[in-house]
């Protein structure tokens, strides 16, 4: 039988519990972590043997999320079960990945899998700490080898104050929603949504976490003292003679660049002229290598095998000495820029924004508010009206690839764009529409997320869409010293080259009042605070210097929206009034939308948005709206149809459903001996409203607005009886 062991912790108003030894016994490492009524499994398992034919550390990290966790019943009336993680999912499990993988030895082959199953969501905290936490609680007890532990916190700002892991209602409040993950040597990951933050605060909110990490370490590492499991310490058999081959090939490839090819690489110029470069130097290489009797046929293919290592090496020590990046540019010089919208017709909106190499087209379109994404998963249940597609083909790097829809790369870069533009979209109430942008990579060199971030700026405001501010995003990177953390350079607008060879991919998307979308990956064990504030700092200066290029292209939001866009107008009704307008059964609603050729949709406090091609559409659907919600007036003129006919008078339909009675004696001025003998069924007819009684009852009257017969005088009359 299992013998499960508790720990707690008080943390921020709330117990964080970890229990270890209940669950899933045959994994390497498993615990679950509870916060409030968040309760999380994390299990960790890693292969035995190395995989073949990978050049890269093969971790997968999986967040399930389950229905029941919620208490929950979701999916179709026919599927029943979990399918396809949700993008939620998939961007939980992200932050986990980026969080662990520079912690782990990048040359081990063996895959290792974290698996993070929702057990218990109360609704009210994010699961995104506990799994981080969970995870790292798993991997640090088993007997998997890394340079852990990490511990993770959310941060707000609320009264003018931090404040640790926020509450979903408090998160709705905040104006920073910060998350801040670090190792003992430094922050690893950071996510960020900010509503236009002061950059400076900002920074203080990653300070504040680093400031607030140290019980947490302190907790992970007691639970690893008393139930940890042993650490798979591989004995490692040095062959010295192999060992001293492969540092004097090390050594001739790296003179080998440095002597006879660094002018030639460098200053970078393209990707393809740099591919071109590289298989020339390849070939170069291996005749030189093949020269030397001394190097064997390992030898000459471990050679080749690491001149890409060798090239990043080179390249690093350049820019370290000498302030100079691999293109030529200064440390803080951004790459040339461009900008353009309106490029094509129909499509509701465009931009197009380039930076060197890298180059996106963002194309908005505008639909009705019945448009909008449902999300239906275990921690949301609502809907969403403005949501960003970001789809990264083969053509942008040069490559044949196929087409099998997003995948997880995609679907973040994608949610960092939107998250980035979401503080600065207008109010459902000021701009009802539905929201799509699709950005699409034309030519990738080095964050393609950022530029997605300007090219839907400016895609939105092509639209007509009346965004609060333009948002600009960069993307800042590092190269360190290997062997003197101090020793380290920040580079403003990182390529795919400096991405590649470099330790941090630090982006940063914001107005010129501040921060709307932080993301933090890097490839160290940990980096300093003073790091995170220099990186932000370049940020803010690269992203004026970008904002004021978009403005040249379009200074601000259109006036007039694509004639190709749908109109939508809009009016507040009585709430009690929406079930007329709908109908039993939907019939009004579907008899309005099928005559006008409208679409529409209505809010719960009455608000009724109509969708239409047309301002004659939308006119005829709002006045139609109107007739069915508002109450006739004492005096007011109507043309109604003859709904109805009785012995004792005639029912006229004045508004749609509703109907008055015109009595008899109301059709006409001469005496009416049959109703039959004025009016017909389906006759329209004019009326004027007599009375309203007290029972909400319509009078109405005919002979009211027909003139009135003049009177004969009783002396000609008398006369002419005489006669």
């Amino acid at each position: 039988m299992n013998n499960p062991k508790q720990f707690q912790l008080e943390w921020a108003g709330r117990t964080l519990e970890v229990e270890v030894g209940r669950l899933a016994g045959q994994a390497d490492g498993a615990c679950t972590v509870r916060y409030g009524d968040t309760v999380v499994l994390a299990t960790a398992v890693q292969a035995k043997s190395a995989r073949d034919g990978v050049n890269y550390f093969p971790l997968l990290v999986d967040f399930e999320e389950k229905m029941y966790a919620a208490g929950k019943i979701k999916g179709s009336r026919f599927i029943k079960r979990e399918g396809r993680a949700s993008d939620e999912a998939i961007l939980t499990a992200r932050l986990v990945d980026r969080s662990l993988r520079p912690l782990f030895d990048e040359s081990d082959r063996r895959d290792l899998q974290i698996v993070l199953s929702m057990i218990s969501f109360d609704g009210e905290n994010d699961p995104d700490v506990p799994a981080l936490i969970a995870a790292s609680i798993a991997l640090e007890i088993s007997p998997i080898v890394w340079n852990g532990p990490v511990v993770a916190m959310n941060v707000g700002w609320l009264d003018n104050k931090y404040v640790i892991n926020p509450t979903y209602e408090q998160q709705s409040e905040s104006p920073l929603d910060l998350l801040v993950v670090s190792s003992p040597e430094g922050v690893v990951m950071i996510e960020a949504g900010c509503d236009e933050f002061d950059d400076d605060i900002t920074t203080g909110g990653i300070e504040f976490a680093v400031n607030n990490f140290q019980d947490i370490f302190d907790f992970i590492a007691k639970i690893k003292q008393e139930v940890g499991k042993e650490k798979n310490q591989a004995e490692v058999v040095v062959d010295e003679e192999l060992e001293q081959q492969k540092e004097s090939i090390k050594q001739k490839v790296k003179d080998f660049i440095t002597n006879a090819h660094l002018e030639t690489l460098f200053p970078y110029k393209d990707k393809h002229e740099y591919k071109t470069k590289i298989s020339a130097i390849e070939e170069q290489l291996d005749s030189l290598l093949k020269e030397d009797s001394e190097v064997s046929k390992e030898m000459r293919m471990y050679g080749l095998k690491i001149l890409d290592d060798a090239i990043s090496e080179v390249a690093r020590d350049r820019t370290l000495e000498t302030n100079i990046r691999v293109d030529g540019r200064a440390l803080d010089e951004l790459r040339p820029l461009a900008a353009e919208v309106g490029l094509y017709p129909r499509v509701h909106g465009t931009g197009l924004f380039q930076r060197g190499e890298t180059q996106v087209l963002s194309i908005v379109t505008l639909g009705a508010p019945g448009d909008a994404q449902i999300l239906d998963t275990m921690e949301l249940d609502t809907t969403k009206n403005y949501f960003h597609h970001y789809n990264f083909p083969g053509y942008s790097v040069g490559e044949v690839k196929p087409n099998r829809g997003p995948g997880r790369r995609e679907i973040g870069h994608g949610a960092l764009a939107e998250k980035a533009l979401i503080p600065v979209l207008p109010d459902k109430e000021k701009f009802p529409y539905t929201i799509r942008v699709v950005s699409e990579i034309q030519s990738s060199n080095g964050s393609t997320s950022q530029a997605s971030v300007c090219g839907s700026t400016l895609s939105l405001m092509d639209a007509g869409v009346p965004i609060k501010a333009p948002v600009a995003g960069i993307s800042v990177g590092l190269m360190t010293n290997p062997k003197d953390s101090s020793d380290y350079r920040i580079l403003t607008d990182i390529q795919g080259l400096e991405d590649h060879i470099g330790d941090m991919d630090f982006k940063v998307a914001g107005t010129e009042k501040g921060i709307t979308a932080i993301q933090l990956d890097i490839k160290l064990k940990g980096i300093s605070l003073q790091v995170c504030k220099e990186a932000i700092i370049a940020a803010r200066k690269a992203r004026l210097e970008i904002l004021e290029v978009m403005k040249e292209a379009i200074a601000e939001p259109r006036a007039e929206m694509s004639p190709y866009a749908p109109r939508i107008e809009s009016l507040q009704i009585d709430p009690e009034k929406i079930r007329e307008v709908i109908g039993s059964g939907g019939k009004t609603i579907r008899e309005i939308t099928e005559a006008c050729d409208v679409e529409i949709d209505i809010e719960q406090d009455g608000l009724v948005m109509i969708t239409a091609d047309n301002g004659e559409s939308a006119d005829k659907a709002i006045q139609w709206i109107k007739n069915l919600t508002r109450e006739a007036k004492v005096g007011e003129k109507f043309k109604g149809k003859v709904v109805r006919i009785m012995d004792f008078g005639a029912f006229v339909e004045v508004l749609p459903g509703k109907d008055g009675l015109v009595h008899i004696s109301e059709l006409a001025w001469e005496r009416v001996d049959k109703v039959e003998d004025i009016v017909k069924l389906g006759d329209e007819v004019d009326v004027v409203v007599k009375e309203i009684d007290d029972q909400g009852r319509i009078n109405l009257s005919m002979k009211a607005l027909l003139p009135r017969p003049e009177r004969k005088d009783k002396t000609d009359n008398k006369q002419n009886n005489h006669k």
